[in-house]
């Protein structure tokens, strides 16, 4: 749920610069100057920070666990192109058919730092509820009222987001230190993001004024919060749980927020309460065991 109010705030913050890469900088920017903060206030930040440092040394933390963050901007630099014009209902179906599908390749080729997982009866009938979900939001007049690329951007945001997560936990593991794998997760989104703004203010220019709603520019901070969980919840469920159980918060997250934020071209509020019941039938289907009950 955070991260749909992380989305919209960021897409409107995107509309009101008029330069997505802006906004996505300024996002992560604060974000990294918060997670900074943390690490170095926290005894238990600094010995992770620490260990993150010799564990680069040792060459037990490998280049590709450093490079969470590309996929994180993309996701933001994503949500400030389309959520204040798509809505965050239609935005969230979109990540939830990408992080569906990465999370499962992710957990059945064991990139997951739980270890490789079998694709299940239950773990593929969940898959395949939440893909329903997906269907029943695109539904209607949707592919006549959006451009087709704002369908596509999130869904390739999902995918990006599944081994993301993956990432991060398994950098987590090598440090055991969430804190120091939501770090190099921020340092490594905002210098891309600084690349891409400088590239674009060089062709479009600097945008004319900050919004001074103060609201818009709470994106990092919030996903600070959940780069935190993920890389420190993602170990023990794997990536599928973890993503399945993130798709029904940003799902009934998205129907909340559409009512009382709307954005220029929302779903209809019936169509995003079904997909909202689909996707919930698919976290309770996945995350099963055999011989488990749910309440266990």
């Amino acid at each position: 749920m955070l991260t749909v109010l992380q989305a919209r705030a960021n897409g409107q913050l995107g509309v009101e610069l008029d330069d997505a890469f802006a906004a996505a900088l300024v996002s992560f920017g604060s974000g990294l100057v918060i997670v900074l903060a943390v690490a170095l206030a926290l005894p238990s930040g600094r010995r992770g920070l620490r260990a993150l440092r010799g564990g680069i040394a040792a060459r037990d933390v490998t280049w590709w666990m450093l490079c969470g963050g590309i996929a994180g901007a993309f996701n933001v630099v994503a949500q400030t192109l389309t959520v204040a014009i798509v809505g965050a209902a239609l935005f969230t179906v979109g990540l939830v058919a990408g992080q569906t599908v990465g999370g499962l390749v992710m957990d059945r080729i064991g990139y997951s730092p739980a270890g490789a997982s079998a694709v299940t009866v239950p773990r593929a009938v969940g898959a395949a509820l939440t893909l329903v979900a997906v269907l029943v939001a695109l539904g209607g007049d949707t592919l006549a009222r959006v451009p087709w690329w704002m369908l596509v951007l999130p869904v390739a945001s999902g995918a990006c987001l599944s081994w993301q997560q993956a990432t991060n936990g398994r950098l987590q593991v090598a440090t055991r230190s969430p804190i120091a794998a939501t770090v190099v997760n921020f340092a490594g989104g905002t210098a891309v993001l600084l690349c891409a703004a400088i590239a674009h203010a060089a062709v479009a220019g600097l945008p004319e004024e900050l919004p001074s709603n103060p609201v818009l520019y709470a994106g990092g901070a919030l996903g600070v919060v959940y780069i935190a969980l993920s890389a420190a919840i993602t170990p023990r469920t794997g990536v599928l749980v973890f993503g399945l159980g993130s798709v029904l918060g940003l799902l009934a997250g998205s129907v909340l927020l559409d009512v009382l934020w709307p954005a220029a071209a929302p779903a209809p509020l019936w169509q995003a309460v079904l997909t909202v019941a689909f996707a919930l039938a698919g976290v309770i289907v996945a995350a099963r065991r055999r011989g488990v009950s749910p309440r266990a």
